[in-house]
Parts: structure tokens; sequence; C-alpha cells
């Protein structure tokens, strides 16, 4: 049986970071311009400023830095 190794995992990325480097992170996961990542949580925060706040929150506590 062969094993599937995914390599892909979801870190902040420092280099390109604004705030916390969360958004261009998942930019960088999901492979699309920063900018576009950043706006949407922006949008989405002025919506839900809560939920945004806090899964932003946590996704700087719990996710690392790919360096």
């Amino acid at each position: 049986m062969n094993k599937v190794i995914n390599n892909n995992k979801f870190y902040r990325d420092p280099h390109n970071a604004k705030v916390a480097g969360v958004c261009a992170g998942l930019a960088k996961e999901i492979q699309v311009n920063p900018w576009w990542v950043r706006a949407g949580a922006v949008a989405t925060f002025l919506f839900v400023p809560f939920a945004v706040g806090l899964a932003y929150v946590l996704a700087i506590l719990l996710l690392r830095y790919r360096y």
C-alpha cells in the first residue's frame, strides 16, 4: 500500500506579513495574492468582528512561522 505524505502545511509567512503573517500564509497555501486574502478578512471582519478576531488570534497562537 502506498502512503501519501502531504507536506503542504498552513504556516504564518513572516516575509510577506503585514500584522502577523496569517493572511499571507493562507494566501500562499491557496496560491492567491495576499492582498485578496487581507481584503476578504477585513470585509468579513466588518460583518462578524468577534468571530474573525477570535479566529485571527487563535491562528496567531497556534500556527508556526515558516522560515
